[in-house]
C-alpha cells in the first residue's frame, strides 16, 4: 500500500469545496491506489464540522485522516496538493478586478502558509478569483521556498466548456473526443479559446476562421450560469480543478 499523501482544500465549506471533495475522496484525482489524508481549512467551524461528519459517512476507502481546522499552520503542516479555494464569491455584473483587493489578501496569507508549513514539492492549484493574478500574488509570497512553476491557475473549467460548446456544435455525444484546443489570456472575459488546432479522434476539425459569438459564448459562460441559478459556477468548477490537478 503506497504512503498516503496529504491533500488540503482552502475554503472548505463552500460549494466548490463540496463538489470536489467526494472527486477527490474516491480516488478521481490521485488514483484508485492512492490513500489521503484530506486537510480542510475554513473559518466557520461548526459548518466545518457538518462537512467533515458528511465526508464520514461516506466512508472512502482511500481517506485515512481528516483534518478540519480553523488554523493555517495546521492546515498547510507538510501538505503535498493544495487546492486553494478559499475566496470572496463573485455575483451578478462584478468583474473579477473587483474580487482583488478581498481575495489577494487571502492569497498573500496562504502563500506565506505555503513557504512557513507546506512541503517543499507541494502542488498548488489557485481557483481563488482572479485566478492567474492570485496565482502570482501566491507565488510571490510562497517564493523561495516554493518554485513558481508549482503553482498554477485553473484554466482547465474554459478548456472544459470549450470542449462542450465544440461537442456540442458537431453533434458529439462524447466530449472526450475532442482534442488539441487552447485557451488564451486569463480566467475572464477578455480570454481567447482557439479552436483553430481542434481534433475529433485525432482528425482536424475543418475550420473557417473563429467565431465571435462562439468565442463569447465559451468566455462569458460564467456569468450565464451566475444569472441562471443566482450563484457562481460550483460543481464545473469542481470538475475543472479535479482534471487540471
Amino acid at each position: 500500500m503506497k504512503t498516503p499523501i496529504k491533500v488540503l482544500i482552502t475554503g472548505a465549506t463552500g460549494s466548490i469545496a463540496y463538489s470536489l471533495l467526494p472527486m477527490v475522496a474516491s480516488g478521481q484525482v490521485f488514483g484508485s491506489k492512492q490513500p489521503l489524508i484530506i486537510h480542510l481549512l475554513a473559518r466557520r467551524v461548526l459548518p466545518l464540522k457538518g462537512v467533515v461528519m458528511e465526508l464520514e459517512d461516506c466512508a472512502y476507502p482511500l481517506v485515512r485522516r481528516i483534518v478540519a481546522t480553523d488554523n493555517e499552520s495546521v492546515a498547510f503542516k507538510d501538505v503535498d496538493s493544495v487546492f486553494m479555494l478559499a475566496s470572496m464569491p463573485r455575483h451578478e455584473g462584478m468583474q473579477r478586478k473587483d474580487l482583488l483587493e478581498a481575495n489577494v489578501k487571502i492569497c498573500a496569507a496562504h502563500g506565506r502558509a505555503l513557504a512557513k508549513y507546506a512541503s517543499p514539492n507541494v502542488r498548488v492549484l489557485v481557483v481563488t478569483n482572479p485566478c492567474n493574478t492570485c496565482a502570482l500574488i501566491t507565488a510571490q509570497y510562497a517564493s523561495p521556498v516554493i518554485p513558481a512553476r508549482n503553482i498554477t491557475a485553473l484554466i482547465r473549467l474554459d478548456h472544459n466548456r470549450l470542449v462542450h460548446q465544440l461537442a456540442a456544435r458537431h453533434n458529439l455525444d462524447d466530449p472526450g473526443h475532442i482534442s488539441r484546443v487552447t485557451i488564451w489570456g486569463n480566467h475572464s472575459s477578455t480570454q481567447f479559446p482557439d479552436s483553430s488546432s481542434a481534433c475529433i479522434d485525432g482528425e482536424p476539425l475543418p475550420f473557417k476562421g473563429h467565431d465571435t459569438a462562439f468565442m463569447n459564448t465559451v468566455a462569458n459562460r460564467g456569468f450565464a450560469v451566475i444569472a441562471a441559478r443566482n450563484n457562481t459556477s460550483a460543481l464545473s468548477a469542481a470538475k475543472g480543478a479535479a482534471d487540471h490537478m
